[in-house]
């Protein structure tokens, strides 16, 4: 895989992100596509609480998200979205209410397993949960 240039562009990358009934509920969205990485969006819902008195964020919408940017930065290289074959996820803050950013990278492209590492940020750029994951990218 010598060559590793985006097979989509941002446009094309963003039209395929909003088809899925899940991420259009999760309010996904592309913020930035480079060479190096790409950026993601989710809009808050209340649905995300898992603690109603606290109001703080269930750990499985974290993972989701950063499945999704890891795929995704993924799915740029290739033209497709990638099934999760395995996935880490590590969590440094309790996210809050409101809008949330991930920033996903590819760590390693191969023929038939890639590997890939994304970041979720609240929007004033803390750090909440971290992780990578691997994706059968055979076809």
């Amino acid at each position: 895989m010598a060559d590793k240039l985006n097979v989509l562009g941002a446009e094309d990358l963003s039209s395929m992100i909003v088809e899925a009934p899940f991420h259009q509920w999760m309010g996904l969205s592309l913020l930035a596509l480079t060479e190096q990485y790409v950026d993601l969006q989710i809009r808050w819902r209340e649905e995300y609480i898992v603690n109603p008195q606290r109001r703080y964020t269930h750990g499985g919408i974290l993972a989701a998200f950063i499945d999704l940017a890891a795929d995704w930065a993924i799915a740029a290289k290739f033209g497709r979205g990638v099934p999760t074959v395995d996935m880490r996820i590590d969590y440094h803050k309790a996210a809050m209410p409101g809008d949330l950013w991930a920033r996903g990278r590819l760590l390693k492209l191969g023929r038939t397993c890639s590997s890939a590492e994304a970041v979720v940020y609240d929007m004033e750029g803390t750090m909440l949960a971290s992780g990578r994951g691997v994706y059968l990218t055979a076809e």
